[in-house]
């Protein structure tokens, strides 16, 4: 955290925002934070934003396989970073996940599935609803989080600005009869809605 948060966030970045919009950590609820994805620089805001010194939980990254490689793979695993195989998922790395909701912790899921730099609309994956429908039947409350992201430029500058809008959580069990494509796209319109409040905050 000290490396991450207290030194390179602040040395690369000059100006952070982030927008509560009346937003309160749920309680007594499992967390899934479903923000946008538009840079590699997102996993440490969000951990700056809703990390151990913020909440006292560390966020764990749900991440493609292909990220997990090499250096920025093992550099990842050590921000609380683990893969899964978006095609065919393991059952092994499903029972994980579903072990971090029913234990509290704070899952973050990409849902368009991969880094969306300029914010083309796009259809999101399945797995996040999915995979809280199915933790559903292992802890009665989870509560999802749209998250917008935007930076000042694209790709992020030096010296540059981000912002992120916390939107207004949803618990699962409120829309368990949604069909995945109606919830994608209730989430969708949700996170979108955050991301261009960040990005009236930053300039664009």
């Amino acid at each position: 955290m000290f490396v991450t948060q207290d030194v390179v966030l602040r040395f690369f970045f000059r100006k952070k925002k982030i927008l509560k919009n009346g937003f309160s950590i749920p309680i007594n609820s499992s967390i899934i934070l479903a923000p946008t994805h538009r840079s590699r620089w997102d996993g440490l805001i969000l951990t700056m934003a809703m990390g151990r010194r913020v909440t006292k939980k560390d966020c764990r990254f749900m991440v493609t396989k292909s990220e997990m490689r090499g250096i920025q793979g093992w550099f990842l695993k050590r921000l609380g970073c683990f893969s899964i195989n978006q095609l065919s998922p393991s059952l092994s790395a499903l029972r994980y996940a579903i072990d971090l909701i029913e234990k509290g912790e704070q899952l973050v899921v990409f849902p368009e599935g991969k880094i969306n730099r300029y914010g083309k609309k796009l259809v999101l994956k399945e797995g996040l609803y999915r995979l809280a429908r199915l933790a559903t039947k292992k802890t009665t409350s989870i509560t999802i989080i749209p998250i917008g992201i935007a930076y000042s430029k694209i790709p992020p500058n030096f010296r540059g600005e981000f912002c992120l809008s916390f939107g207004k959580p949803i618990p699962i069990n409120d829309y368990s009869n949604f069909t995945i494509k109606d919830f994608n796209k209730f989430l969708n319109e949700k996170m979108a809605q955050e991301e261009e409040k960040a990005l009236k905050k930053v300039g664009r």
